[in-house]
């Protein structure tokens, strides 16, 4: 039996890849167990820095595998730890992980994407709720995240609806960050971990962390969660990179 979940190294990126074609990519149990280690892993590694998810064969990811759930299969649905239904949706990671989407990202499928830093989408990539027709759920917390990510009015739209949205729809609601030619996300996504692997990594994480967390913390705990965050950066990154700076790299933009 094939593995459900590929991992391939490139330097200080690794990408991660969705083996399970033949259900588009749909999660069952095992395969939900296996994306959790490998992003736990991710984050416990210091020689990795970005992390790109993808998916085989076309599609980046149907959801939860609903014949394996009508076959009897359990899922933990309750919200003790960091485990979810779709494995890595309540992990709160140190790193960024960018989503490279072909084809369909859909139900839970949608959720994963949404828990992803950017979302890197091809022409022909379909998002959408489709789990609505099912009665199944979003327990991977696409409730929270996608009214955070497109706004409410939005997110109630396709919540309710389930209806698909294309990939330049997605991009004008900001669902998508980037939209590129069909074949193309996945080396459009690594491009962009490269970029982000070559930043200093205390600032740039800090800064995502202190993005990320003041959504629960009110203003002045935000405040201070943000410089709290940015002052090891200043100490062991700011002022090298003023001095960088001050001997003509970087001038005028140039990354």
């Amino acid at each position: 039996m094939a593995e459900p979940i590929l991992v391939e190294r490139r330097n200080r990126i690794v990408i991660v890849t969705v083996n399970r074609p033949e259900r588009r990519n749909a999660f069952d149990l095992a395969t939900a167990e296996a994306i959790y280690k490998v992003f736990k892993q991710f984050d416990a590694d210091d020689t990795l820095d970005v992390a790109v998810l993808t998916g085989a064969g076309g599609n980046f990811c149907a959801g939860a595998d609903l014949h394996a759930l009508a076959g009897g299969e359990k899922r933990p649905f309750l919200a003790a730890g960091d485990f979810a239904p779709m494995g890595c949706t309540r992990l709160k990671l140190s790193k960024p992980v960018i989503a490279a989407i072909e084809g369909y990202a859909v139900a839970g499928g949608i959720e994963v994407a949404s828990w992803c830093d950017m979302r890197v989408a091809a022409k022909s990539a379909v998002f959408g709720v489709f789990c609505r027709r099912f009665g199944v759920p979003l327990v991977d917390l696409g409730t929270i995240r996608l009214p955070r990510l497109i706004g409410h009015s939005r997110a109630m739209d396709l919540i309710l609806t389930g209806r698909p949205v294309k990939a330049d729809e997605a991009l004008q609601m900001g669902l998508a960050n980037r939209v590129v030619e069909d074949g193309k996300a996945l080396e459009a996504a690594t491009e962009i971990a490269e970029q982000l692997s070559a930043f200093p990594q205390i600032c740039m994480r800090a800064d995502r962390l202190s993005a990320i967390n003041q959504w629960s913390l009110d203003w002045d705990e935000a405040t201070k969660n943000e410089m709290n965050g940015g002052l090891p950066a200043v100490q062991k990154e700011a002022i090298t990179g003023a001095g960088r700076f001050s001997s003509g790299t970087g001038r005028h933009g140039k990354f």
